[in-house]
């Protein structure tokens, strides 16, 4: 790729792109050949995982560059599919690959909300954003910041915001590849997250975003190839019908059947059952459409997605990048409830009234003591590392029934979909594909989390503050040194496995809607609004954002405390605080921390401004950094005609790019 020319290398795009399917292809069956002949799981796990990763890296050498704008923008010169497959890879994370179909088999309806706020973020995107960020030119999004307010001070303020939401997000997606690496190649997690890094820095290390925008084409074949297959398969087996999202009605209506059968049977109490089907037994509907605005509005203020279309050779491209990647994520997001309904199912049939005593001699539930003893599956409150930890375990709970109820089995929202394969008795190399989708869908994501964070410390400070007459080459070598010392931080801090990856990339949407939205509308559709306003907004909108999310996570006691007279929570829910309170402050020495936990998890409930969950905590700072934009804006000078008129250049479809690239 090095030696090509762009405009050789980008007309050839799709046979060499045909020609990498067929060789994937080949390498699937190959395996599947190798799994008939009796060759062991675990190598058929190592052969999925380098092999992946090999490909990959040699995608990332071969496009290394000395370029900065090939390194920052892939040269501006990506054609609009390609670069809407490569954002579909961008997007789809550990947590849409990986966590997706496990918070809709735990949540059921209320999961949607996830859905329809990710994928609508991508017409705000669209409408709002994308064309007019890539017609002024800039190479990421504090370079825009920077010139559209006039100063460093707001290019900082997007920094923070940028490295805080960013680096949410790659711990979350490091996460996901300790998970994979961890079950499939046998390592310890924490360090199959190193293992993890590497893979990442292979990608980008060298070619920036030349390199990662085709890894991540690359990676969208095997990721989308992998979420399909093993629910085209289970569709067919059960219906013959290889269409799940088809067949999707039929498998509600036989949960919802087996639920009832449940209920009958004992296996669990009628109120304690939250149907499938049924809407708002997770989320209320303030929780519910308020999660859906924050998602929304936070994938049209992510960086990494809007570098995306910094990448495209004109205005009207990047508008057609956004339609390309709204139908590559609408394939992958119209499948996962599909694939959580066929993974609910199979569970509920096969695990859920199981006899304890048998499980170790059904070769149907042999997953569970493999995925228990990694830590993702639990029966009667222990990990399901063997039948007999499991039987002992039931054995102490009290009047239990020696069958499996649903209340004594918990699977790790995180292990649906790796898992899936497995539990329905696919054969292995089904599960090694959709590790390596799910391996695929992790480094893309991370990748351009990566670049996004390196290339806001290397341009926007370095180059931009710091040092304006840097060299190209000090300046790429400064963006990979960077590159590499975020990414080893992520992945210790990946180590200790924080949280659920669902609920980390969460909290980057949050951050990022409040910290960025307002700026970035209001910068393109509002001449009034100045650099004090913008720097106002965002430092408000992200600090009640950041606030609300920390107190009442991890100082959830604190918080309810100091604005309990907010939290709207019951007389019950208070007098069960109180208890717990009186309880922990009572307590011996040794049973302190218990005591402690529990109060803190029943804090974690009530802890929170009018009912809004801490996942939903853009709805404060989201209005207020609106409100406070605009107001400072009015109370303070407009900004100077040259200054708007630019902003009309923006907003106007044709003309050519407004902010002229310096010359290496």
């Amino acid at each position: 790729m090095a030696t090509q020319t762009g405009d050789a290398f980008t007309s050839n795009l799709g046979r060499i792109y045909l020609a990498y399917t067929g060789g994937f292809a080949a390498f699937v069956l190959l395996i599947a050949v190798l799994e008939q002949m009796g060759v062991p799981d675990h190598i058929l796990g190592y052969l999925f995982v380098f092999f992946t990763i090999a490909v990959y890296a040699m995608i990332g050498v071969l496009s290394r560059t000395m370029q900065v704008s090939e390194y920052y923008v892939a040269g501006r010169k990506v054609p609009a599919f390609y670069n809407g497959m490569a954002t579909g890879a961008d997007w789809m994370s550990a947590a849409s690959f990986i966590g997706m179909a496990g918070t809709l088999y735990a949540l059921g309806y209320d999961g949607l909300a996830f859905i329809l706020g990710w994928t609508g973020g991508y017409v705000l995107v669209a409408v709002l954003i994308a064309p007019y960020l890539r017609k002024f030119g800039a190479y990421t999004v504090p370079d825009f910041l920077y010139a559209r307010y006039g100063g460093k001070l707001a290019s900082i303020c997007g920094i923070i915001v940028l490295m805080s939401c960013s680096f949410t997000y790659v711990v979350a997606q490091i996460v996901g590849t300790g998970l994979i690496a961890s079950r499939f190649i046998g390592m310890d997690f924490e360090v199959a997250v190193y293992v993890g890094l590497i893979g990442i820095l292979v990608c980008s290390l060298l070619g920036g975003m030349r390199a990662v925008t085709w890894t991540q084409v690359a990676q969208y074949i095997v990721l989308i190839v992998a979420y399909l297959i093993p629910v085209v398969v289970l569709s067919a087996q059960k219906y013959g019908v290889p269409l799940p999202q088809i067949m999707y009605g039929n498998v509600l209506q036989e949960i919802a059947a087996r639920e009832q059968e449940m209920v009958a049977q004992g296996l669990v109490a009628a109120e304690a059952l939250k149907p499938h089907t049924q809407p708002f037994t997770n989320y209320d509907p303030l929780n519910y459409f308020g999660l859906i605005l924050c998602l929304m509005v936070g994938t049209a203020s992510l960086p990494h997605v809007l570098m995306r279309y910094f990448t495209t050779p004109s205005v009207r491209d990047a508008r057609k990048s956004v339609a390309w990647s709204l139908l590559f994520i609408f394939i992958l997001y119209f499948t996962a409830p599909a694939y959580a309904a066929f993974a609910k199912l199979e569970i509920y049939t096969t695990v859920i009234g199981a006899q304890v005593a048998e499980l170790g001699n059904n070769a149907d539930l042999a997953w569970l003591f493999k995925w228990g003893a990694i830590g993702l599956v639990k029966v009667c409150g222990v990990d399901a590392a063997s039948a007999q930890a499991v039987i002992d375990a039931c054995a102490k709970v009290a009047d239990h029934p020696g069958i499996v109820r649903l209340a004594d089995f918990r699977i790790d929202n995180d292990a649906i979909v790796i898992s899936t394969p497995e539990i329905a008795g696919l054969p292995y190399v089904i599960a090694g594909l959709v590790a390596a989708g799910g391996l695929a869908a992790a480094l893309s994501t991370a990748d351009g989390l990566l670049l996004a964070i390196a290339n806001a410390l290397s341009h926007d400070i370095y180059y931009k503050m710091i040092d304006p007459n840097a060299p190209t080459a000090r300046r790429l070598v400064i963006a990979r040194v960077l590159l590499v010392l975020v990414a080893v931080l992520a992945a210790y801090t990946a180590s200790f496995r924080p949280a659920d990856i669902v609920a980390m990339v969460a909290w980057a949407f949050s951050l990022a809607a409040a910290g960025l939205f307002p700026a970035l509308v209001l910068g393109v559709w509002s001449k009034r609004t100045n650099s004090a306003g913008a720097i106002a907004g965002m430092i408000v909108g992200f600090s009640i954002t950041l606030y609300y999310l920390v107190g009442s996570r991890y100082y959830a006691v604190d918080f309810y405390q100091t604005w309990a007279g907010l939290s709207g929570a019951s007389e019950a829910a208070i007098t069960k605080f109180n208890d717990l309170k009186t309880a922990w402050e009572a307590a011996a020495p040794d049973a302190k921390a218990a005591a402690w936990k529990a109060l803190d998890t029943h804090a974690q409930t009530i802890a929170n401004w009018f009912g809004v969950r801490n996942i939903s905590a853009a709805l404060f700072g989201l209005p207020v950094g609106f409100l406070t934009m605009i107001i400072v804006s009015r109370l303070t000078p407009a900004p100077s005609k040259e200054l708007q008129d630019l902003i009309d250049e923006i907003r106007r479809p044709s003309g050519g790019v407004v902010m002229k690239e310096k010359a290496a």
